[in-house]
């Protein structure tokens, strides 16, 4: 929604104030078609040139997050620290071995099913899943944990880096595929240079018309589009480091509630439930079975 607000104010604040001061919209409506069709074909190779496979791809899915609501909102992060109080009071209760029907195939766990927004994330699964797996294997020195979580923390960090990059590099690549465009435009019209001066002037205004474009798509949109993007996977980030943090609080031992007061102090403030708020969603929930 606010990437669709974002663009709807940039485009009325800009062609609305071009008209206000006198400015002819056809010169913009005939060259645009053109320059669209230069300048996004240029930052579309240049994308696909510099930028792996994968990459491509994930850029490609990541876009689709500005269409979004945030993913990640107060309730969701309830319910993980809900799913992450009823695995450690299993665990606690029942013993680790209880967790391994859960872990090993968590799609058909009752335990996980009570949490849906967790349950869809593959990635947030995944890591919990693994670690706890190795936990039942015998893995429970948490300062080896941590670093292992770390250096896959900082994988995924580096993978969400690329896209930001990917986008980010289009933006800054803009206002000189303007100027390429633009010089195009004069090239055209030098070899109209017998053409009488009205002409000659619309053929200018034209040419200009890619600078500003470039310009105006780097500044007005896709780099505001990059920032986006990363403010939005840092937040997500944030959702696999609560994981981390309860997940090594339970190995040192921390009695459930207090192993998921560790995991909410490291939400952001914006969707940080407040311990009343924690231990009535913990109160509520049914006694773990194995």
């Amino acid at each position: 929604m606010n990437l669709i607000i974002g663009i709807l104010t940039v485009v009325g604040c800009t062609i609305g104030g071009y008209m206000f001061e006198g400015g002819s919209i056809e010169v913009l409506i005939k060259a645009a078609p053109l320059e669209i069709v230069i300048m996004g074909g240029t930052a579309a190779g240049g994308f696909i040139i510099a930028n792996p496979n994968v990459v491509i791809r994930r850029t490609g899915r990541a876009m689709g997050l500005l269409l979004k609501k945030p993913k990640y909102d107060k309730k969701a992060f309830v319910e993980l620290l809900c799913m992450m109080y009823q695995v450690f009071k299993l665990a606690k209760t029942k013993g680790l071995l209880a967790l391994e029907q859960h872990i090993e195939k968590p799609e058909d766990s009752s335990l996980f099913a009570q949490f849906p927004t967790f349950l869809h994330d593959h990635h947030a699964v995944s890591f919990f899943c693994d670690y706890l797996r190795l936990v039942t294997l015998g893995a429970d020195k948490p300062y080896e944990l941590e670093a292992l979580m770390d250096e896959e923390l900082e994988v995924h960090h580096s993978e969400d880096a690329a896209v930001v990059t990917a986008v980010q590099n289009i933006a800054d690549s803009m206002p000189a595929i303007g100027i390429v465009a633009a010089v195009l435009g004069v090239i055209h019209t030098m070899a109209s240079i017998t053409e009488p001066p009205e002409v000659l002037g619309r053929l200018i205004g034209g040419a200009l018309v890619g600078t500003f474009m470039g310009v105006w798509t780097a500044y007005g949109a896709i780099g505001p589009m990059a920032n986006s993007l990363h403010a939005i996977l840092e937040a997500e980030s944030k959702y696999t480091q609560c994981l981390k943090v309860g997940i090594l609080a339970h190995l040192q031992g921390c009695a459930p509630s207090v192993s998921i007061e560790y995991a909410r102090k490291a939400m952001m403030s914006d969707v940080r439930p407040t311990f009343a708020e924690v231990e009535e969603a913990t109160g509520a929930l049914p006694a773990p079975t194995a």
